[in-house]
């Protein structure tokens, strides 16, 4: 069989017996051969979800009727091609996540192209235009947030990204620009969320005497740091740690956490569903 170029197959459903079996099958009649397959049902809600990788030679298109004809009617399919994705970056001052994705970017390690740096502040232009990548300056000053909002739009909507990131993107986003990008905005939030939404959580924990210190990457939605988490994780501290020994343990664990999320959500490994992620 000639081999064409691999594809990721998504699907969502309401759970029954065979489901596997019954797209596999689909899978394999269009002419194409499975190269990976993971899925998870959900018990507590009757859910399914598959991820299947494939190539050959079928018809895509085909495929998606077999299986728009085979599954139920409320069934989510997607067939993704895979193809590196277009990263729009929203920063404000802090450099340790802007620097940690130029870097991984420059290197080849993102399934992904940064478009371009949109920043409130100036001062991390030098940082990326080092990496040769497009750093765009959008004051805020004496703009409403609308205002201020209606001018990324002018710079994003040539450059059509796929995924928006904040990287420590210190400004909230109305619910309409969010939905604008539903389910495409991804954040880092420093702090391990639900613990210490919003403003200063290092000064929270600080303040509360944690035992750990943790980062939290999230799709955005309209509730302040209630989106859905992609991943999460923790380094250890203790009593003897400042405010700003949290601020410095905590720029490490936020900047893998970020990458290891992007990661997921670039490969289409995430699937939300009532506000929670599955990931495959």
């Amino acid at each position: 069989m000639a081999t064409g170029s691999a594809r990721i197959l998504l699907v969502h459903c309401p759970d029954r017996p065979g489901l596997v079996h019954e797209i596999t099958g689909v899978v394999f009649r269009a002419g194409f051969n499975i190269t990976s397959n993971a899925e998870f049902v959900d018990s507590a809600t009757g859910r399914f979800f598959m991820r299947t990788v494939f190539e050959g030679s079928g018809d895509p298109r085909e495929l998606s009727r077999r299986l728009a004809e085979r599954l139920p009617v409320a069934a989510q399919i997607r067939l993704v091609a895979r193809r590196p994705r277009v990263l729009a970056i929203l920063a404000s001052k802090e450099y340790h996540c802007v620097g940690d994705l130029l870097l991984r970017h420059d290197f080849g390690e993102l399934n992904a192209r940064i478009a371009a740096v949109i920043s409130n502040h100036a001062t991390l232009q030098g940082l990326v235009e080092r990496f040769g990548v497009p750093f765009v300056y959008v004051p805020h000053d004496g703009l409403t947030r609308e205002q201020h909002e209606e001018r990324i739009l002018e710079v994003l909507r040539p450059l059509r990204p796929d995924y928006l990131v904040l990287a420590r993107y210190m400004r909230i986003l109305s619910p309409e620009f969010v939905e604008r990008y539903r389910h495409r905005i991804v954040n880092i939030h420093h702090s391990f969320l639900p613990a210490f939404a919003g403003a200063h959580p290092y000064r929270k924990a600080f303040e509360r005497g944690v035992k750990i210190i943790g980062a939290t990457a999230h799709f955005v939605t309209a509730q302040l740091d209630e989106g859905p988490i992609v991943a999460q994780n923790v380094l250890p501290v203790d009593h003897t740690y400042t405010v700003r020994d949290l601020v410095r343990v905590g720029r490490d664990v936020e900047r893998t956490v970020l990458a290891a999320a992007l990661q997921l959500v670039l490969d289409d490994r995430v699937f939300i569903w009532n506000n929670r992620t599955i990931i495959l």
